[in-house]
């Protein structure tokens, strides 16, 4: 989501929300209305943030459902993770957290796939950068990922254990996606600080579920938050990233749960059991004031 992934592709919001003909039931209303007293509305962007670079207009419920978005069924019901390259086992702990964490998030299946060797990615796209090897992330997108979306895919989106580039003249990227065919790539390298140990663990798996959320979340339509801080919001470094919650706001919410129809308060109470669990303090704070607001 940081800084170059999130500046290829734009998305917008704007704040409210009327319902159309699908209608949430009251009692999914009462909730949303109950945890829109925690939302903390974004201040005035600074120079250098997402929004004093990028002027979006928004987008709330009515204008979600009138896209319309791409929306599960019997059929394409799953989301999958696919693994680039070789892992640590400490590495490998990050993505079964990301997958399982996916999966509340969502509340629909994710499937972490068997990694794949990074060789499939020829000489001629891939390069080294002071020392360490980089793979072009549109051939791993292009050539790779938008054939390999399964029958029953909802999304498919690699993760690279090596450093990402988007084309030659730039230094490194986060990611790429390509929202309409649902399918993304990004890398945990610089997520855990070019090195992952257990000192720097949560903070990099806060980053990683971050952008994995964010991102599979624009392919389902979701734009970028200008109402309250969300995970749905944009940003362009790291450091912004890092000041964005692993939490979407009321408004983003509402049109997830039209989309996917799962139940809030089982989604909210197993979010709040990933986070304790895995001592993302600030996330699990968040979490417990809305549980505390919808009880």
């Amino acid at each position: 989501m940081a800084s170059s992934l999130v500046a290829l592709l734009i998305f917008l919001f704007s704040g409210g929300g009327n319902l159309l003909s699908d209608p949430i039931a009251q009692g999914a209303e009462s909730y949303f209305q109950s945890i829109a007293k925690n939302d903390i509305p974004l201040k005035r962007p600074r120079p250098g943030e997402w929004l004093y670079e990028h002027k979006e207009a928004g987008q709330n419920l009515a204008a979600y459902q009138q896209l319309p978005p791409f929306r599960p069924d019997s059929l394409k019901n799953t989301i999958y993770l696919q693994p680039v390259g070789r892992f640590t086992v400490l590495q490998w702990k990050a993505l079964e957290a990301t997958q399982e964490y996916l999966h509340i998030f969502f509340q629909r299946r994710v499937v972490l796939l068997p990694a794949v060797a990074d060789t499939l990615v020829p000489p001629s796209a891939r390069r080294k950068q002071q020392g360490q090897v980089q793979l072009l992330a549109p051939y791993l997108l292009d050539a790779y990922l938008k054939n390999r979306l399964p029958a029953s895919g909802l999304a498919l989106m690699a993760i690279s254990a090596k450093d990402l580039y988007p084309r030659p003249d730039w230094n490194y990227v986060f990611g790429l996606a390509s929202y309409p065919d649902r399918v993304g790539v990004t890398s945990i390298y610089r997520l855990q600080d070019q090195s992952l140990t257990t000192e720097n663990y949560t903070r990099c798996l806060s980053r990683l579920v971050n952008i994995s959320s964010h991102e599979i979340g624009h392919m389902f339509s979701l734009r970028h938050c200008t109402y309250a801080h969300c995970v749905m919001n944009g940003t362009n470094s790291l450091p912004e990233t890092d000041t964005t919650p692993n939490r979407l706001c009321s408004e983003c919410q509402r049109k997830l749960h039209w989309n996917f129809q799962y139940d809030n308060l089982r989604r909210l109470q197993e979010l709040a059991a990933f986070f304790r669990r895995n001592e993302l303090r600030r996330d699990y704070a968040l979490t417990s004031q809305d549980l505390r607001k919808a009880l």
